[in-house]
């Protein structure tokens, strides 16, 4: 990946190979977004987007999750979606079944404190900085990189 120039202070770069850095540094990454609050599916999506990723979804349910499962690298997961408590059997068919690194984004964290499907979960209300770095660290582990797992981040059974 080379340096391309800016514009309005956004650094371009050019993508050698499948995944690119953005500006930061960190990997820009395909997010599934599964979560059934519209509001709340907009502001993940939109500090997703400002992150420099690719905003897959936002899923719904667990049918919507499986089909786009297929387009993500990272899933930021609520637990209570449209269709019920699926999150945590959403979390575990995305890891095993299709490889994506998973993340809770939730307000019951209490629901997936015995998940091993996922990396960790972000308490709601989430901000900017918790997603930013909850991704970059769900990018580590991805890409077998070192990084210490933020403060708020709680960690799950390994």
């Amino acid at each position: 990946m080379e340096r391309s120039g800016t514009n309005r202070g956004v650094t371009r770069f050019r993508v050698s190979g499948r995944h690119a850095f953005h500006r930061y540094g960190h990997y820009r990454m395909n997010i599934l977004i599964v979560e059934d609050e519209l509001l709340i599916a907009l502001d993940l999506e939109s500090i997703v987007e400002d992150l420099g990723h690719t905003v897959i979804g936002p899923a719904r349910t667990l049918d919507e999750a499986l089909e786009l499962a297929e387009q993500a690298e990272v899933a930021l997961v609520d637990v209570q979606l449209a269709d019920g408590v699926t999150g945590p059997a959403i979390a575990e068919r995305l890891s095993s079944e299709h490889g994506v690194t998973v993340v809770f984004v939730t307000g019951n964290p209490e629901m997936v404190r015995n998940s091993r499907s996922a990396v960790g979960v972000v308490s709601k209300p989430h901000w900017p900085e918790k997603v930013s770095e909850a991704l970059d660290y769900a990018a580590a582990i991805r890409f077998g990189k070192s990084l210490i797992s933020p403060r708020f981040l709680m960690p799950l059974a390994s």
